[in-house]
């Protein structure tokens, strides 16, 4: 337990109470200097711990020696060639024909009758053969009308007998949309352009 300096007057002369008082100030003085010296040491440790560190430029090594002379003592040796020789042939990867079933179009590139002309001797130059290269091509979709022909059946004996005639004939195709010029597959080409490929309408 801390106990209070007796700082009685009575009890003690001016002399000893101005060192007194002295002292007590150096010693608030000396905890501040340490106070801030603490505190200096823990912002320098945080800054060890956590801030950005540069990389710090290290002296030269003589255990290093000649280091980045390696480059030329490489230059000033003598090279030395190695002849490898491998009779593995790379193996090309070959391409598959595309399917027989695709419906298929012959396009011949011909040459014209100016070119079929020798370029050294100006002679007739003859066919030794054809090279055929296959492409895959993509036909979008085609829109074609599709022409409902219903003919019609009258009786010939109830035209000259009667006066009403039967006439028959098979019912017009029934539509999705009543009076619509578009059919089923058009419909549905409609909405999943629409609703999958989020195309407009007016496309």
């Amino acid at each position: 337990m801390k106990t209070m300096p007796d700082i009685n007057p009575q009890s003690q002369d001016v002399t000893a109470l101005q060192a007194m008082v002295q002292s007590l100030m150096d010693k608030c003085e000396r905890l501040e200097t340490e106070k801030i010296s603490l505190v200096e040491q823990f912002k320098l440790a945080l800054d060890r711990q956590f801030a950005k560190r540069a990389e710090s430029f290290k002296p030269y090594d003589e255990a290093q020696g000649d280091l980045f002379n390696g480059v030329e003592q490489e230059a000033t040796a003598p090279v030395q060639t190695e002849v490898v020789t491998t009779s593995d042939k790379k193996v090309r990867g070959k391409r598959k024909p595309l399917p027989k079933d695709l419906p298929r179009e012959r396009i011949v590139l011909d040459l014209t009758e100016e070119e079929k002309v020798c370029a050294c001797c100006h002679g007739e130059l003859h066919k030794i053969g054809d090279d055929v290269s296959e492409k895959l091509e993509f036909i979008p979709a085609v829109l074609k009308v599709l022409e409902y022909v219903r003919p019609k059946y009258g009786c010939r004996q109830c035209e000259q007998n009667t006066q009403s005639v039967a006439i028959k004939q098979q019912p017009a195709p029934t539509a999705l949309i009543p009076k619509s010029y578009a059919t089923e597959s058009l419909l549905a080409n409609i909405i999943l352009g629409k609703y999958q490929y989020t195309l407009p309408l007016y496309r």
